[in-house]
């Protein structure tokens, strides 16, 4: 794939080293260095494994690679990213949405003599390797006849399979291969041309099914709609479990829309019931899964048979989408007002303790990081902007097992991005 030709690179934050003192213990029997013989080089110092760079918070630091991806081989246009994965194999597969995009980015056409020099529609679902090579690509309207309108997630499991869903009144959950073969549909569409009203112990029939995580482990599907978290069995779509906010029963959680409030710079109202929109649902290695809910800034922590934990506020005052659709603004709607909410996707570092939760928040155009267990928020990058290293309408984020970041862009951004990890 060919590299930019030129770009600004920008560091996310200001590399910054700390030198400590070290301090060592006097054995019983000191042994006396001894001078190297005439002629003979010293002894090399052991080599030190690097470390990655901290802020004066202990937070991680990162820098964005201003050159990964490059441009789409064939000519593909990128378009809006809103959901990432990366796999076991760290293959980082991404969904290429088509909904936003504009003829100077699609009407290029596909045989000589083109029409513009860039650009064709590309395939949806996108893969590619570390270095950026395009390894598989595949999906779109033509190559399913449930092949979902409006994508959110995509999830490359360890048994060779990708799951893809979405969030228009028709859209599932489907599996196919790696190649792109289908295998499965989830189903429990409702009735085509039917609003469903909202029922939070409706279990068979389900709209917005398109977001959703495995659990590989315990072949498990969750998914998060309306008011609450169901769970079903990921080979045979029986349903096993659910629960609403703070792990209260299917049948408590209310079907009336959650109350707006009135912004004052602190944190909304307090709310037993999830605030909607839910927007992604994670599990950690040590079984906790987390929900971020758009219209409280908040994660709320459960154990896998609903038990709550805990909840988690990140930056508490900036304006939900509980304040509703007057004040705040869509992807393609209301574009005269600005967004809200915090809680936009999550990624979980995958160091062996998992001691970060990575939080995309559009709502500030930047990436939090948290502490997973304390929930203390350490610091953040990005800033709302369209150069390297800037973020604006971020809906997706994954990370890999060498500690990189990926971040997907959508309304006018359309782009993913790589942060690297600072190392000392």
């Amino acid at each position: 794939m060919k590299p930019i030709k030129s770009f600004p690179g920008t560091f996310v934050a200001a590399l910054m080293f700390a030198f400590g003192t070290v301090s060592c213990m006097q054995a019983e029997d000191p042994v006396q260095e001894q001078a190297p013989e005439p002629g003979q080089e010293p002894a090399a110092e052991p080599a030190q494994d690097p470390v990655q760079a901290m802020d004066e918070n202990g937070a991680p630091l990162f820098q964005v690679d201003p050159f990964w991806p490059g441009p789409l081989p064939n000519r593909w246009s990128m378009q809006q990213v809103t959901g990432i994965h990366v796999d076991h194999m760290d293959i980082v597969w991404f969904l290429n949405r088509p909904n936003g995009a504009e003829g100077d980015e699609i009407a290029g056409g596909v045989e000589e003599p083109y029409r513009m020099a860039c650009c064709t529609k590309s395939p949806e679902v996108i893969a590619m390797d570390v270095d950026a090579n395009v390894v598989h690509a595949w999906g779109d309207a033509d190559h399913h006849p449930n092949w979902p309108a409006s994508l959110q997630t995509v999830i490359a499991d360890r048994d060779g399979f990708v799951w893809v869903g979405g969030l228009a009144p028709q859209d599932s959950i489907l599996k196919f291969t790696r190649e792109g073969e289908f295998v499965w549909d989830f189903g429990r569409r409702p009735p085509e041309g039917v609003q469903m009203e909202e029922d939070n112990a409706e279990t068979e029939v389900l709209t917005q099914k398109g977001r959703f995580q495995l659990d590989q482990d315990e072949r498990e599907i969750y998914i998060i709609n309306w008011k609450r978290v169901l769970v079903y069995d990921m080979d045979t779509g029986d349903f096993k479990r659910g629960w609403g906010g703070h792990g209260m029963p299917l049948e408590e959680i209310t079907n009336d829309p959650i109350p707006p409030y009135e912004w004052d710079g602190t944190r909304p109202p307090e709310e037993p019931n999830f605030v909607p929109a839910m927007h992604f649902i994670e599990i950690s290695d040590d079984g906790l899964v987390y929900v971020g809910e758009r219209g409280q800034n908040r994660i709320q922590v459960f154990q896998k048979d609903g038990t709550w934990v805990q909840d988690i506020y990140v930056a508490e005052w900036t304006p939900a989408e509980r304040l509703g659709p007057t004040q705040c603004a869509g992807v393609s709607t209301r574009k005269e007002l600005p967004v809200c909410g915090v809680m936009y996707k999550m990624a979980i570092s995958k160091d062996p303790e998992q001691n970060y939760l990575y939080v995309a928040d559009s709502g500030n155009s930047s990436v939090w990081i948290v502490n997973r267990l304390s929930g203390e928020t350490l610091g953040s990058f990005g800033g709302n902007g369209r150069y390297a290293g800037q973020l604006h309408w971020i809906n997706a984020i994954a990370t890999d097992s060498l500690g990189n970041i990926y971040t997907g862009e959508v309304e006018h951004a359309k782009r993913i991005q790589k942060f690297e990890p600072v190392w000392q």
